[in-house]
C-alpha cells in the first residue's frame, strides 16, 4: 500500500505546469497586500469606479498592447484595475468566455507587470493618456461619477459577469494568507507540491468516475489562484493534465458542519490521505477564522512613517529574541504491538527542555486503533525534542485509571530549521521498550508533523507588586500574578526575572515666584541606577531621551480610542482586545462581550498599515503586557504603568479607580475635564471602579451590580466593595470578590468554571460560590459567609462538571457546605477557554477549525 502511494505521489509531482509558480505568488501576495491597505476597492463607491475603468479602458488597452505592442516595456495596470482583473480571472471560465466574445482571444498576463512593481510606468501613463485624455491613470476618488464616460470606450464590449460579487469574495482571502510564512520560498515550494497532488486527486477522481467537490487548504488555494492569473498557461497545462479547465467555485463560504463546504473538505482529506499517505492538513495553512473586526473603516493618513530608533540599545531594558513557530502533529497508526495487548492507546507528548510558550503535556488518539483523527495544533520554540509516549490503559472497566508505558521516542524540532527542510515529516518512529515489554521486533509510531518558519515571538512582562498588600486591600486576591501598587511596580519577565523598577513619584520645580508640580515615572535598575523616563502634566505625558508623548484623544475622536501616543508612528490604544487579540468566541457571545474592559490594545498606523497593525496588548487587571515589537517595549512599560495608576486607586484587587481620591490631575484626565479632552470611556471607568459598578464581566459577560449572564461570565475581580448584592462572573462563570461588607452578598468566584470565590465577608446571609476548576467546570465553592450568621456557601469544585464544597460559615451560626471530594465521578475532560483541547474528528474527516491541543 505505502508503496502504490508513493508511485501516486511521485506521479502527480510530474505534472506540467508552464508558470514559475513560487515567483508568481510572491508576487501575487504582495499585490494582495496593497489591495488591503486601498480597501476602499473592497465597496463602493470605488468598486464601482474601478469595475467601470476595467471594463472600459484597461481591457481594450491590454487588447490593443497584445495585439500590437504600445511600446517596448511591460505594461503596468493600474492598482484599482489589477483588483477587479484578478477578481475576474479568478473564474477562469467565465473570464475565457468573456474575453473570446469580446476580443476574439484569451487577454494573458503575459508581458504585463503589476503596478505595485511597475518599472515601465512612465511608459504606460503616457499610452493610456493618448488613448484615454479624459481620464486619469491611477482612480481618482473625487472625480465625479458622472464622469465616467471616456474617448473610445466601447459599451457593448462590458461583462455581464457580477464583477462586484467576484472581488467581495475575494476581499477576505488576504487575512487567511497574510502571515510572514505564506512568503518563505520552503513553504512555498511545498504548496506546490501539494497543488500538484491536489490536481492528480481530482484527475484520479474524474478517471473514476467520482463526482467530488474538492475543498484545498489555504497553500493549495494560493497557488491554485496563482496559476488561474496565468488565463492562458492555466488552460493550456489543464486541457492536458485532465482535458478540461479546471472550474474555481468561490461562491459557497457556509462551513457550518454538514453543508456542502465541510462535506467536501472532509471528502477531499480522505481522499488525499489515502492516495498518497501523507496528511492534507498543514501548519499555517488552515481556515483561521473571520477576519477580526478592523479598528478603523476609513485609512488613517496623519502619519509619516520615520526611522524608529530602538529603545532596546539603550541598557534600561535588554530582552532576550525568542523564536516561535507553529506546530500540527498527527499519530497515525501503531506497529508490531506487544502479544496479547487488549487496551486502549494513546500517545502523549511534551518538550524536552523548558518552552515559555509550550510547557504541557498532551495526550492524543491513535487514528488507526481508535478510528477517530485527532490533530493538534499549538505554538513553541524550534528548540530541542517532542518526546512521544504510547501509553496503554485496560479496556476491562473505565473506572480503572492504571496506565501503562508502551515505549517512548522523539523528534528533533531543531532538524526542521535546516534549510533541507520541507517543514513536514511523516514517518515511522522506532520506540525504546518499557523495562517490562520483550518484543523482537520494534513497535513503531507513525507520526505526523508539520511546522511553519520560526518568527520572533511576542515578549511577555508582569508588572508585580513591589510592596505588600496594604490592610485596605482585599482579604482574598485573585490568584493570579500579584497586580502592581500604585507608586512602585517591578517588572518581571516569563521566568521571574527582573527587567525593571518603575516608580512615580511627584517633582516640584520653584521658578521665581512661581511653583510647578508634576509626576514623574523614574526606572531603576538591579544595580540601583535610575533615571527618570516619563513626564506628565495635567493630560499629556512625555517620554524623556524618546521621542513618544501619550495623551487623550481630542473630542473628534474618529475611531473610539482612549489614548494617543505620538512619535515615529502613531500609536493608538483601544479598549478591549482588538485585531488579533479580538475574542475568538462564537458569534452570539463575541457581540455580547465586544469589548473586554481590563484590556487595551495598541495598534500602530503607518503608511504601511494605514488601518493598523497591533503592537501591545496591555492587561490592567494582572499587569501583563504582551509586546511584538521591540522598539515598544520599554514605552509599552511605561504606558502601562501610567495607566495602572490612572485607573485605580490603590489596595482594590482589581485596580479599582475611586473618582473621589483621585489626584486632581488624574480626575481631570478621567472625566476630560479640559475642554478639549474627550473622558474616559464609562466601560473602562465603570470595569475599574469599585465605587462606580458592583463588578466586571472580563472576558465574560459577567455580572456587573450582580446581574449575571447565563451564557458565560466574564474574568472578574471585585465587585461592589460596600455594596448589597455586588458581584462578578468569570471565564464560564467563575469571578472574584464579590460583596465584602454586605448584606445579602451574592458574589462568583476565581476558579475556571462555574465557580465561585469570595462571597459576603463580615455580612448577614451570605451566599457565595466556590473555586470551580477547569472549563465548563466545577459548581464549586469557596469562602462563603465569613463571621457570618447563617451562611451558606458551596465548595471547591474540582476537574470539570464536577461538584464539590468548601468553607462554610466560619466562626458563624448554622453554617452548611458540602464536601470538596464529592461527586467527582463524572467529571469529563476538558479543553481551554473559549478554544483549547485536541479536537476529535471521527471518520476521517477534519474541521479546518483546528484548536490548539
Amino acid at each position: 500500500m505505502e508503496k502504490q502511494q508513493e508511485l501516486e505521489w511521485e506521479a502527480a509531482q510530474n505534472t506540467e505546469i508552464n508558470v514559475d509558480l513560487v515567483s508568481a505568488a510572491k508576487r501575487q501576495l504582495k499585490f494582495l497586500e496593497a489591495v488591503d491597505r486601498n480597501r476602499w476597492l473592497y465597496d463602493s463607491p470605488g468598486l464601482d469606479r474601478a469595475i467601470y475603468r476595467y471594463n472600459a479602458y484597461w481591457l481594450p488597452m491590454l487588447a490593443k498592447h497584445s495585439e500590437s505592442p504600445l511600446f517596448e516595456a511591460p505594461l503596468v495596470v493600474p492598482l484599482d484595475c489589477e483588483w477587479i482583473w484578478h477578481s475576474h480571472r479568478l473564474n477562469p471560465v467565465r473570464y475565457k468566455k468573456d474575453c473570446e466574445e469580446f476580443y476574439g482571444r484569451i487577454l494573458d498576463n503575459k508581458n504585463v507587470i503589476s503596478s505595485v512593481e511597475g518599472t515601465s510606468r512612465k511608459q504606460t501613463e503616457d499610452a493610456w493618456k493618448r488613448l484615454f485624455p479624459g481620464e486619469p491613470f491611477e482612480l481618482d476618488l473625487e472625480l465625479q461619477q458622472e464622469n465616467i464616460s471616456g474617448q473610445g470606450v466601447v459599451a457593448e464590449n462590458f461583462t455581464k459577469y457580477d464583477l462586484i460579487a467576484a472581488a467581495q469574495r475575494q476581499a477576505p482571502f488576504f487575512y487567511q494568507v497574510s502571515q510572514c510564512h505564506m512568503n518563505d520560498t520552503r513553504y512555498i515550494i511545498g504548496a506546490v507540491a501539494r497543488y500538484k497532488g491536489f490536481l492528480h486527486l481530482i484527475k484520479r477522481n474524474k478517471e473514476k468516475g467520482i463526482k467530488s467537490f474538492s475543498v484545498p487548504t489555504y497553500d493549495i488555494d494560493l497557488i491554485w489562484h496563482t496559476h488561474q492569473l496565468h488565463p492562458v498557461s492555466y488552460c493550456e497545462d489543464l486541457l492536458k493534465i485532465m482535458g478540461k479547465i479546471l472550474e474555481h467555485d468561490d461562491t459557497d463560504s457556509d462551513r457550518t458542519k454538514g453543508q456542502k463546504l465541510d462535506v467536501g473538505f472532509t471528502g477531499t482529506t480522505k481522499t488525499f490521505e489515502d492516495l498518497y499517505g501523507h496528511r492534507y492538513w498543514r501548519a499555517g495553512a488552515m481556515y483561521k477564522g473571520n477576519a477580526p473586526s478592523p479598528v478603523r473603516l476609513t485609512p488613517y493618513l496623519g502619519t509619516v512613517t520615520k526611522k524608529v530608533a530602538s529603545l532596546n540599545e539603550s541598557p534600561i531594558v535588554a530582552l532576550p529574541a525568542t523564536k516561535v513557530f507553529e506546530v500540527m502533529l498527527e499519530f497515525v497508526s501503531v506497529r508490531n504491538l506487544p502479544e496479547g495487548h487488549n487496551g486502549s492507546l494513546c500517545v502523549s507528548f511534551s518538550k524536552s527542555q523548558p518552552d515559555m510558550i509550550f510547557n504541557a503535556k498532551r495526550t492524543l488518539k491513535i487514528l488507526s486503533e481508535s478510528g477517530e483523527k485527532q490533530v493538534a495544533c499549538f505554538q513553541c520554540e524550534p528548540t530541542g525534542n517532542l518526546l512521544f509516549e504510547l501509553m496503554s490503559s485496560p479496556s476491562v472497566s473505565p473506572l480503572i485509571k492504571k496506565v501503562k508505558n508502551i515505549g517512548t521516542t522523539f523528534i528533533s524540532l531543531e532538524d526542521f530549521l535546516s534549510p533541507d527542510s520541507n517543514l513536514t515529516v511523516e514517518k515511522w518512529l522506532d520506540l525504546v521498550p518499557s523495562s517490562h515489554i520483550t518484543e523482537s521486533k520494534p513497535i513503531g509510531l507513525r507520526v505526523a508533523i508539520s511546522v511553519t518558519i520560526p518568527t520572533p515571538a511576542p515578549h511577555k512582562l508582569h508588572m508585580v507588586r513591589s510592596r505588600p498588600f496594604s490592610k485596605s486591600s482585599c482579604l482574598f486576591p485573585l490568584p493570579v500574578r500579584a497586580q502592581f501598587s500604585k507608586n512602585w511596580a517591578r517588572i518581571e519577565d516569563e521566568e521571574g526575572n527582573m527587567v525593571l523598577n518603575l516608580h512615580m513619584r511627584d517633582q516640584h520645580k520653584s521658578k521665581g515666584k512661581k511653583e510647578s508640580r508634576k509626576k514623574v515615572v523614574v526606572g531603576i535598575m538591579d544595580s540601583g541606577k535610575a533615571c527618570t523616563l516619563a513626564e506628565g502634566a495635567e493630560s499629556k505625558w512625555s517620554m524623556v531621551n524618546s521621542p513618544w508623548s501619550l495623551k487623550l484623544p481630542n473630542t473628534n475622536n474618529d475611531d473610539g480610542h482612549l489614548f494617543e501616543m505620538t512619535g515615529p508612528h502613531t500609536v493608538r490604544l483601544f479598549l478591549g482586545g482588538r485585531l488579533d487579540y479580538e475574542s475568538r468566541r462564537c458569534a452570539k457571545h463575541k457581540a455580547e462581550h465586544q469589548h473586554e474592559p481590563h484590556l487595551i490594545t495598541a495598534v500602530k498606523f503607518s503608511t504601511e498599515e494605514p488601518y493598523g497593525t497591533t503592537v501591545a496588548l496591555l492587561d490592567m487587571k494582572s499587569g501583563t503586557v504582551k509586546v511584538k515589537e521591540d522598539w515598544f517595549v520599554l514605552p509599552s512599560l511605561i504606558v502601562t504603568f501610567i495607566l495602572g495608576n490612572i485607573l485605580r486607586n490603590e489596595g482594590h484587587c482589581n485596580m479599582a479607580l475611586h473618582s473621589e481620591e483621585l489626584s486632581n490631575e488624574a480626575h481631570n484626565i478621567a472625566v476630560g475635564k479640559e475642554t478639549n479632552q474627550a473622558p474616559l470611556p464609562k466601560e473602562l471607568v465603570a470595569a475599574n471602579t469599585g465605587v462606580l459598578a458592583g463588578g466586571c464581566g472580563g472576558c465574560g459577560s459577567g455580572c456587573g451590580n450582580g446581574v449575571r449572564t447565563v451564557e458565560s461570565g466574564g474574568c472578574g475581580g471585585c465587585g461592589s466593595m460596600t455594596a448589597n448584592t455586588g458581584g462578578c462572573g468569570g471565564c464560564g462563570g467563575s469571578g472574584g470578590c464579590g460583596s465584602m461588607m454586605a448584606k445579602d452578598g451574592v458574589s462568583g468566584g476565581c476558579g475556571s468554571g462555574c465557580g465561585g470565590g469570595c462571597g459576603s465577608v463580615m455580612a448577614k446571609d451570605g451566599v457565595s460560590g466556590g473555586c470551580g476548576s477547569g472549563c465548563g467546570g466545577g459548581c464549586g465553592g469557596g469562602c462563603g459567609s465569613m463571621m457570618a450568621k447563617n451562611g451558606v456557601s458551596g465548595g471547591c469544585g474540582g476537574g470539570c462538571g464536577g461538584c464539590g464544597g468548601g468553607c462554610g460559615s466560619v466562626m458563624g451560626n448554622s453554617g452548611v457546605s458540602t464536601g470538596g471530594s464529592k461527586n467527582m465521578e463524572k467529571s469529563g475532560g476538558c479543553g481551554g477557554c473559549g478554544a483549547g483541547g485536541c479536537v476529535g474528528m471521527s471518520d476521517g474527516g477534519l474541521n479546518q477549525e483546528i484548536v490548539v491541543a
